[in-house]
């Protein structure tokens, strides 16, 4: 995919539904007893896995293109996976069904794609051996394949050294079954989507600070739910309205869920022209309308207890500092180096070649704004997030950025090429 600069960027958007969400809909409407409806599901390819994960394990779940209906069997309803469990790139899907399956009565086999079988596992491995689990590594590196032998589990209090949802959420869905209480303290909190989905699906949850605490349930009750606009999608939309001249974009029912939504406050920070209308929280997970303009901005710190509420926006961030008058620094981010690639190395390698003024660091990046860019490629290394936010930078490039491998982006939004085009006319 190529891109050049353009002047204006102007129009209404609807965004694909919340990953997250999407992802945790599937798992606990399986785990129910009864029909769970989900409305608004993201159709990529990651969601698509957790699916195809569960229908494997013997779960009926039909898909009309609009609707998901799942037909759950309880919390002991699961079978045994007749193939591996392939999870392509999905992190989320590997580690969430890792607590699931290390409870069932069965052993599991899960894979993925070359990156997903790169990415550390020993975070989720850690406390589920805690609690009693049998889950190894098949090739000893603590990566995919896991290998994942069902055992009667026992509640645990652990600290999580990682701010991170999908290392929390395994541990709680794990805790549905373990005898006693479950609890998760993290440094920071992450995002909250399965303490708000388990609630509505009848778990009783605690949430004191930074610590989360379940027991083990006893049901599970299907449900209806409508899944928000996804707000690490629309953060891309957010940048190109604010650093593209003589722009105006509004996009529709985003989730702004507060343990979500750290880019909003970066861009306030930053002295972004945004605002809200139509602020909803009639479904569990609050959701406005975000309108963007054009603006003129000043580099900021981005840092602590921010950085889980933003750490998959944090590419195209970078891209944001760029335009922004004066420095941006960019901390305890270290977490970016183990997501789908490097993030830091592979936003400061190729915003460096772009004539960007940046240096990475340890635990994240230091960016001076104002500089103009220029086109170069991209190999994005089967990172959608890296795929999107040059093609963002490429609109505001001088000559012609070329994204190579930018059909990844299919993984977390299929239509993001179309979506940009409509607001480009």
């Amino acid at each position: 995919m190529k891109f050049t600069r353009i002047n204006k960027l102007n129009g209404e958007l609807c965004i694909p539904g919340d990953k997250s969400v999407s992802h945790r809909s599937i798992m606990l409407g399986s785990l129910a007893e009864g029909i769970t409806e989900v409305h608004g599901f993201l159709n990529s390819a990651d969601c698509m896995a957790s699916m195809n994960c569960f229908r494997n394990m013997g779960i009926d779940i039909s898909y009309d293109g609009n609707i998901v209906t799942i037909n759950g069997k309880g919390l002991h309803g699961l079978k045994e996976s007749p193939v591996t469990l392939d999870v392509g790139n999905s992190g989320t899907t590997t580690r969430l069904m890792s607590g699931i399956l290390a409870a069932q009565d069965f052993t599991s086999r899960i894979t993925g794609d070359a990156s997903i079988c790169k990415r550390p596992m020993k975070r989720i491995m850690t406390p589920l051996s805690l609690m009693g689990a049998d889950i190894t590594s098949e090739l000893e590196n603590d990566c995919t394949p896991l290998i994942i032998k069902g055992k009667k589990l026992h509640g645990i209090s652990y600290n999580s050294p990682v701010a991170s949802a999908q290392v929390k959420s395994c541990i709680l869905l794990a805790g549905l079954y373990a005898a006693g209480e479950t609890s998760v303290t993290e440094p920071y909190i992450s995002r909250n989507h399965t303490e708000l989905m388990f609630d509505s699906f009848g778990v009783p949850v605690q949430v004191s600070g930074n610590t989360v605490t379940v027991k083990p349930a006893d049901k599970l009750y299907g449900q209806k739910i409508v899944v928000p606009g996804d707000i690490s999608s629309a953060a891309y939309f957010i940048v190109a309205g604010l650093i593209t001249p003589n722009s105006s974009i509004t996009i529709k029912n985003v989730g702004i869920n507060p343990t979500r939504d750290g880019i909003i406050e970066v861009v306030k920070k930053m002295g972004g022209n945004i605002t809200f209308s139509n602020i909803s929280s009639d479904v569990g997970e609050p959701t406005a309308d975000i309108t963007i303009r054009t603006s003129s901005l000043k580099g900021c710190v981005i840092e602590g207890e921010i950085i889980p509420k933003l750490i998959d926006e944090i590419p195209i961030i970078a891209v944001l500092a760029c335009f922004a008058e004066g420095t941006t620094i960019i901390k305890d981010a270290a977490e970016l180096k183990v997501k789908e690639s490097n993030r830091i190395d592979m936003m400061v390698d190729n915003l460096a070649a772009m004539g960007a003024d940046i240096t990475a660091t340890d635990d994240g990046m230091i960016i001076n704004g104002g500089k103009t860019l220029h086109g170069t490629t991209v190999d994005c290394k089967l990172d959608h997030r890296i795929a999107m936010s040059f093609s963002i930078a490429g609109l505001n490039a001088d000559g012609e950025t070329k994204i190579i491998g930018s059909e990844i982006i299919n993984t977390s939004y299929p239509g993001f090429f179309d979506d940009l085009a409509s607001i480009m006319n």
